[in-house]
């Protein structure tokens, strides 16, 4: 997993990874059991679900942290160390792919 930046405020990322021929609906149901759980997160902002609609079996999760030390927290709680066992075997892999997002900013 790669490291969220180095700045203050919000952390905003999406995390992708893709299900094993046998597994989508496992892991289907894991990613369904996690939402309401990181939602309820005190630093948790936003937290959305997403299959790919020509590729069913490739999930899309957006996320956004009140701040870094939120979603460390995230990472740290029962809830996400448990997901992140139990889909280990479930992905190609073995886990999600992060990539960090910067909101688009114009200066004039």
């Amino acid at each position: 997993m790669t490291a969220p930046p180095e700045r203050p405020g919000s952390l905003s990322l999406y995390a992708e990874f893709t299900a094993l021929a046998p597994h989508v609906d496992e892991v289907a149901d894991l990613v369904q059991e996690l939402v309401a759980d990181v939602r309820a997160e005190a630093g948790n902002v936003a937290f959305d679900a997403w299959v790919r609609a020509e590729q069913p079996h490739e999930f899309v999760v957006f996320e956004t942290y009140r701040d870094r030390a939120a979603f460390e927290a995230h990472l740290a709680s029962p809830h996400s160390v448990e997901f992140n066992r139990r889909l280990t075997p479930l992905v190609h892999g073995g886990g999600s792919r992060l990539t960090w997002l910067s909101a688009v900013s114009r200066t004039r």
